[in-house]
């Protein structure tokens, strides 16, 4: 199972901390049809090992090489492929893109203070930007505050100087299902795929079990204590499933007083309409109802519980991409 870019920067730590020399690679720009956005990450010990990728397989022989002879002089070296080089089809960049790639070895070029206040701005979930000259040798850690709209946008790359690059790490989506019915044994599947965290809630034990779905984090708890705990914020997607009021409607309420930037309800307009009426005689006003997807999903047609975590996922996705 591939790592997810996220987490690579702890892994890179945690290879240098048990005295393995690594590298850290990341795609600074792309043109055309490069597959890996700016800001992805490829890791690389001094054996070869590695994990990540910088351009879904293209050119990672070639950075791989690049990333151990900067391992032997702690020097960066900043890689340029494309087809417009001699040696694109050499490295396997074919498909008409173009990419720059950063790498950097720990202790050298990347200094392990830097590595070391990353990996824990991830175990903190908060987020930060690593910041790079291009032109020269130096390099920060800073906050969200210094490049909000990079951060609103989950968006790496150059600033308009031309040599300042901003790699944004921002915590890991995540996605909080209420309810572990039929159609969240298949979103769970197609959050993860998308980069999400996801979390079910659901206090009814023959539902939320670790046989219907292994490996993920169930809370048995209530949804309104349990949101209380996992607390939404500007990163985190809501979607009840119940079609249970006592379950749903608790959910719903704590969601609206968070930041959370979808909040999407399983049922019929008909259901929905009951739904405004309970939240309506609960104090709540248009503005907030207003931030209900109901019915939840896109209209794709779908009926099986698969099409409709489809249709769920694809409008977490717009809202999340296009309302930014």
């Amino acid at each position: 199972m591939s790592i997810p870019d996220a987490t690579l920067l702890s892994l890179a730590y945690d290879w240098h901390m048990t005295g393995r020399k690594v590298a850290v690679a990341t795609v600074v720009e792309t043109w055309g049809s490069a597959p890996r956005a700016a800001g992805s990450l490829l890791v690389i010990d001094a054996d070869g090992a590695m994990e990540g990728s910088v351009s879904g397989g293209c050119v990672e022989g070639a950075v791989m090489v690049e990333a151990i002879e900067a391992l032997e002089d702690g020097k960066a070296r900043l890689l340029d492929y494309g087809v417009s080089d001699d040696d694109a089809f050499a490295v396997g960049l074919a498909c008409g893109g173009r990419i720059r790639v950063l790498v950097e070895p720990v202790g050298g070029a990347m200094s392990v203070a830097d590595l070391t206040a990353l990996h824990q701005a991830q175990l903190d979930k908060r987020p930060v930007a690593y910041v790079v000259d291009l032109q020269g040798e130096t390099r920060a850690v800073v906050g969200a505050e210094s490049y909000p709209d990079r951060f609103r946008l989950d968006r790496s790359g150059v600033e308009e100087d031309g040599h300042t690059f901003v790699a944004v790490r921002n915590p890991p989506l995540r996605m909080i299902i209420v309810g572990a019915v039929h159609i969240a044994q298949a979103l769970v599947s197609m959050a993860r795929a998308c980069g999400f965290d996801p979390v079910l809630i659901d206090p009814r034990g023959a539902f939320g079990s670790a046989a219907r779905f292994p490996g993920e984090t169930i809370v048995e708890d209530w949804p309104d204590a349990a949101m209380a705990a996992l607390a939404p914020d500007t990163r985190t997607a809501v979607v009840t499933l119940t079609h249970d009021p006592k379950l749903d409607d608790p959910a719903i309420v704590a969601t609206l007083g968070t930041d959370a930037f979808y909040l999407g309800c399983l049922g019929s307009k008909r259901t929905h309409a009951k739904r405004v009426e309970r939240l309506t005689a609960a104090g709540f006003g248009a503005g907030d109802i207003a931030r209900i997807s109901a019915p939840v999903g896109l209209d794709l047609g779908g009926r099986q519980p698969a099409e409709i975590a489809v249709s769920v996922m694809a409008e977490v996705i717009a809202r999340l991409r296009k309302a930014t």
